[in-house]
């Protein structure tokens, strides 16, 4: 059973798509969001470790990156039938997961998000992933804006704007293939982290051992 499997946190996480939560979403500040959702990142991760204890790192993580495909099929399935009204929640609500997502899997391979560097880093691998550049040093300081730029760089189908019923199951296989592609460059990247600091590792244990 994974983490969002059952009924009542699957209930939890559709009522964040209501107007009032997807308001309160938008006007967050990114900063606080990734840092809140450190916490949450740290309880997900642990629970994963401690479900598969013989798992590797690249296995954790798309289990992670499975879960968020999941709630994103539900996103993409809600937004279709809603079409055009719905287009902000959809791309807000894309933004948001693709950022627990990244928050996951930093935190999976025991990154530090406290630090405003690697804080930066992670909107950089977001930015990247939605082709909209590095965002570091331009980065929008609440959710609603980096749905914006989502908006402006035409995340959204066009398919599910001109036939919403019809293009619902369309949407969220949609969804569902861009957070897939999220993970994998979040694993990508952060497996280049881990390995360069269990370098760092050896090489200090190796120099006061000498």
């Amino acid at each position: 059973m994974g983490i969002y499997d059952s009924v009542a946190e699957r209930l939890a996480f559709m009522k964040k798509l209501s107007p009032a939560e997807l308001k309160k979403l938008g006007s967050a500040r990114l900063s606080d969001i990734v840092l809140q959702e450190t916490k949450r990142a740290r309880v997900r991760v642990a629970e994963l470790e401690k479900r598969y204890p013989q798992a590797q790192a690249r296995e954790l993580a798309q289990r992670l990156v499975d879960e968020k495909k999941n709630l994103a099929s539900m996103v993409g399935g809600v937004s279709g039938v809603f079409g055009l009204v719905a287009l902000p929640a959809d791309l807000l609500f894309m933004a948001y997961l693709q950022i627990t997502l990244l928050t996951d899997v930093a935190t999976l391979y025991k990154v530090n998000l406290k630090s405003e560097r690697t804080r930066g880093e992670m909107l950089d691998l977001f930015g990247y992933a939605n082709g909209l550049g590095p965002l570091h040093r331009a980065s929008p300081k609440v959710m609603g804006k980096l749905a914006e730029l989502l908006l402006k760089k035409g995340g959204m189908h066009t398919l599910g704007r001109a036939m919403p019923l019809v293009a619902a199951p369309v949407t969220a296989y949609l969804n569902n293939q861009h957070i897939q592609r999220v993970g994998e460059q979040a694993v990508r990247f952060y497996e280049g982290f881990d390995k360069a600091h269990a370098k760092a590792r050896a090489q200090r244990k190796q120099a006061s051992g000498s």
